[in-house]
């Protein structure tokens, strides 16, 4: 049982940490808000958009749309557009005023803006119908309930740990120059993702 443990925490952490518009936005707002109450939106937007991620992919639900041709023709078609606009939006809050920078988003905007850099985002379903899917099936029976859970554990800490982090550094100051370091890095990653699915998508037609 530890050993499942281990796998599904190991497997998350590689999967959760590389730095994309998920992470940058929790981030972001955990530097900008003054509370970290007002970052629980999109902290808990985050956290149960990744839950549903990995439950539909162990279940094996995510297999029947990554096996339709044209599903995942109009899925990566909606990615590359939608990680292109997402990379503009980081880059020109990047070159903007401070306000943009250090932009504080309304609970509403938190949840819709987590909800859709989370699920989205088809890279995310990739990762997860590919990586965790796969790595699922050799568990059965309490097991993979085991092996799930520990992956949903690790993606609800890493959310919280990532906005007190951002919580953190906002409460220190002198953060502005950061976070435009931080927004270019992030839309240079999601164009370089976008061309990477356009790639993907050469192959499909």
């Amino acid at each position: 049982m530890l050993s499942v443990i281990i796998h599904g925490v190991i497997l998350s952490i590689g999967l959760i940490l590389p730095l994309g518009a998920q992470n940058t936005f929790i981030f972001q707002q955990g530097i900008c808000q003054k509370r970290f109450k007002d970052i629980l939106p999109a902290i808990l937007t985050a956290s149960l958009s990744d839950t549903l991620l990995i439950i539909i992919s162990v279940t094996g639900f995510s297999v029947l749309v990554l096996a339709s041709h044209w599903i995942m023709f109009l899925l990566m078609s909606t990615g590359v557009l939608f990680l292109i606009y997402m990379g503009a939006l980081a880059w020109r809050a990047n070159t903007g005023k401070q306000q943009d920078v250090m932009k504080k988003y309304s609970y509403k905007k938190q949840i819709l803006y987590a909800a859709s850099v989370s699920i989205l985002n088809p890279h995310a379903l990739l990762d997860t119908a590919g990586v965790i899917r796969t790595n699922s099936i050799e568990h059965i029976g309490i097991l993979k309930y085991i092996f799930t859970l520990s992956c949903i554990f690790i993606s609800w800490s890493w959310f919280f740990l990532l906005a007190f982090l951002g919580r953190s550094l906002g409460r220190v100051g002198n953060s502005e120059s950061f976070l435009r370091l931080l927004n270019k890095i992030s839309a240079v990653i999601m164009w370089g993702v976008a061309v990477y699915l356009f790639l993907l998508l050469l192959k499909l037609s």
